[in-house]
């Protein structure tokens, strides 16, 4: 056991530090475009049957407040990873469907893959942090969000793909925009809240997750965006295993590997089914395993988020992760984020 912050502080944790900045500059910079404005108009007027949501990674994880929202307003949205979209999926191509889709380098294999199949039949909405990428240059409408360069794992451009899609959902169900502005700029100050005091966060986790073996994150509702998205940094940045899923998936069959070695972060979530995430932490801390809540209300301070960001939830309930996985970095001795097999970029379908 090492303990030893100063392998954290290298050019992932700056990435991690620079996430209220690069918020702030996103929502700057979000605007109502015409060829939004005509989308949307056509979506509420019944001309598309579908809003088919796609991306990979995090980029794919991110779409859930999205999902939620736009079932909310009554239209038809399906989430599906590119990769399945391309190959099994290609129905969907057609012009009673509009696409959203999320990629940061807007260059991936699988983003490729649709322009190709794809080849203008449905309408695109891109979120992306590269402006002049494949994906960028061939959609209808896209929406930059301002991340900056990324050293490896996705923390500035996951958080920001939020806002940009929280954004995007607003506008596709025609609210307000200056309301939604408002509401998206409370994201910034609340995240440097947090950061602010990172590195007793790591210290304190370090201590919390001491001899872990087996990691779970489970939640519901939006909140299987941060679920998705953390399990898969914590294997990205530190080579070690973790699993995310919903709380209810949880109980049927994981709920049986509960041991002194399997910590399950359980989110507590919108107040439609706290009780329930609530329930699920009370057994599994009484069947032998360990656990905490992350949340609004939790009393261990590392996972309690800012409560003056309620409305930005999904970005706030990332940053806990961030944390373990430089808690588990320095427990190991090894830099996280730094990559050995795998690439920012994924070029191999």
């Amino acid at each position: 056991m090492h303990n030893d912050l100063s392998i954290v502080e290298g050019e992932y944790l700056q990435d991690i530090l620079s996430q209220p900045q690069a918020l702030d500059d996103t929502v700057q910079a979000l605007a109502l475009t015409k060829p939004l404005q005509n989308l949307a108009e056509k979506l509420n007027q019944g001309k598309f049957h579908r809003v088919v949501l796609t991306g990979m990674g995090s980029s794919f994880h991110a779409l859930h407040p999205l999902n939620l929202e736009l079932i909310s307003c009554s239209f038809t949205a399906i989430m599906v990873e590119t990769s399945e979209l391309v190959h099994y999926k290609n129905r969907f191509f057609d012009p009673k469907t509009l696409i959203v889709a999320v990629s940061q380098s807007g260059r991936s294999a699988e983003m490729l893959r649709l322009i190709e199949v794809n080849h203008g039949h449905s309408p695109v909405i891109a979120v992306t942090n590269t402006a002049n990428s494949p994906l960028a240059k061939s959609a209808e409408v896209t929406i930059l969000t301002r991340a900056g360069k990324e050293f490896s794992v996705s923390c500035k451009t996951y958080v920001t793909a939020l806002m940009a899609l929280k954004w995007l959902g607003d506008a596709l169900c025609q609210r307000a925009s200056q309301r939604t502005r408002s509401t998206l700029e409370r994201a910034a100050p609340a995240v440097a809240e947090y950061l602010a005091d990172w590195k007793q966060h790591v210290e304190h986790l370090a201590c919390q997750l001491k001899d872990m073996q087996h990691l779970f994150l489970v939640g519901r509702g939006a909140s299987l965006a941060a679920v998705g998205t953390g399990a898969l940094i914590v294997k990205e940045s530190d080579h070690f295993h973790a699993e995310g899923m919903s709380s209810a998936a949880f109980r049927h069959g994981p709920l049986e590997m509960l041991n002194e070695d399997t910590f399950v972060l359980v989110f507590s979530g919108d107040k439609k089914t706290r009780e329930l995430n609530r329930r699920l932490l009370d057994d599994v801390q009484e069947n032998g395993g360990r656990g905490e809540l992350l949340g609004e209300d939790t009393p261990f301070v590392a996972f309690r988020i800012p409560r003056d960001g309620i409305s930005v939830r999904p970005v706030l309930e990332i940053l806990p992760v961030q944390m373990i996985t430089l808690a588990v970095a320095a427990q190991t001795g090894r830099e996280p984020g730094r990559f050995e097999l795998a690439s920012k970029v994924t070029t191999t379908e």
